[in-house]
């Protein structure tokens, strides 16, 4: 849990996300940028606000999925930053979209009708 609290305690600053936004690199960041110019904001501040967002209002079982992303990662604060932020994404979209905030990846919807799904 100690690399979570890392990740929260220096990426809740914009410039400290937007430099690890660039380290992560690729088509994650790329989408992540486009998103925060769709919202007139810099990816920086996008990252920040979602860590942050995340430290305050996330669940016991939400911090234990960062750190299961962390374990045995080559960049563990990185794989976590990017569990943090995708899983904020998802969360706003859903909220925009008018849905509930946890709303299952599409292929648990399908299983759900199976009774593969539990929450």
């Amino acid at each position: 849990m100690t690399t979570v609290r890392e990740i929260v305690r220096t990426c809740s600053n914009a410039h400290v996300a937007r430099a690890a936004l660039a380290s992560i690199g690729g088509d994650f960041a790329r989408r992540f940028a486009a998103d925060a110019a769709r919202r007139d904001l810099s990816s920086g501040v996008l990252a920040a606000r979602l860590v942050r967002a995340f430290a305050m209002n996330a669940e016991d079982a939400e911090w234990e999925e960062v750190d299961d992303a962390t374990r045995g990662a080559d960049q563990p604060i990185l794989s976590g930053l990017r569990y943090i932020l995708d899983h904020g994404l998802c969360v706003e979209r859903a909220e925009a979209n008018g849905l509930p905030g946890e709303t299952p990846p599409a292929w648990a919807i399908g299983a759900s009708s199976e009774g593969l799904w539990r929450e």
